[in-house]
Formats: structure tokens, C-alpha cells, sequence
């Protein structure tokens, strides 16, 4: 007779419950009004698209930040003495879904190396009542 050995999951994902998975997602590409996400938890959370740009998790804009102490949705400042060029608002040409985890954007400004994980999104939600959990920590 065979001993029965426990059956042993390397993925406990399905034991996981998460407050970043979205209930809905509305990319308002026509309107250029932005993101918009109803959480399970009942949160939601509106994203500009020049937030959403300037928060661009890939690891290029994520270096260009860390070099200038930006954070994640906050618009780069002009250098001292440089004159500001004008440049389009921030405006994606698509978005898609990145399986069942993240979106994608192609972006006005020709970028579309950034994944934007639904965690991401809800760590870096610019709501007042996630703004001032952020502060108080």
C-alpha cells in the first residue's frame, strides 16, 4: 500500500484575496477623461491619462524618476533656466488587456513599455482618502 504524500501547491493564488482586483475597468479613450476602477472592495479609483503617463511603471520611466525623486503620477518640473516646449497632453492611442493582472497603454507620445499591474494601480490611486493614508504612514 502506497502512503498518500499531501499534495503540495507551489501557487497559492487561488487562496489569495486581494484588494487590487478590479470588479470593473472603463478606459474612457473617446472622452480622454482617463481610468476608471470599482475595486471588490467597493474603493474607487479615477486615473488622468497624464497621471497614468507620468506613472508609467516600466523600467525606463521608473529609473528617469528615481533620478529626479519623482513619484509615480507626478509630472516631471523643468530644468532651472530651460524653456518649457510645448508638448500634447498625454493621451493613449489603445489599451489592452495584460491577461488577467494588468492593463497596457500606447500613448500619444509613441511609449508602450509600461504594464500596469492592478496592484500598481491601486498602490499608487490618487484619491483623497488613499492620499491622506499614504501621508499618514
Amino acid at each position: 500500500m502506497h502512503s498518500a504524500e499531501p499534495r503540495v501547491s507551489l501557487c497559492d493564488t487561488d487562496i489569495m484575496t486581494s484588494v487590487a482586483d478590479p470588479k470593473s475597468v472603463k478606459v474612457n479613450l473617446t472622452t480622454g477623461t482617463g481610468l476608471d476602477i470599482e475595486w471588490k472592495d467597493g474603493h474607487r479609483s479615477h486615473y488622468s491619462f497624464p497621471f497614468l503617463r507620468d506613472a508609467c511603471p516600466c523600467a525606463l520611466c521608473d529609473e528617469e524618476r528615481s533620478k529626479t525623486g519623482r513619484q509615480p503620477g507626478e509630472a516631471p518640473k523643468p530644468k532651472a533656466g530651460e524653456l518649457p516646449m510645448f508638448k500634447p497632453a498625454a493621451k493613449p492611442l489603445s489599451a489592452e488587456g495584460v491577461g488577467k493582472y494588468a492593463i497596457r497603454f500606447k500613448w500619444n507620445d509613441g511609449h508602450e513599455l509600461g504594464i500596469y499591474s492592478w496592484q500598481f494601480l491601486r498602490d499608487v490611486c490618487p484619491c483623497e482618502e488613499c492620499g491622506a493614508v499614504k501621508h499618514s504612514a
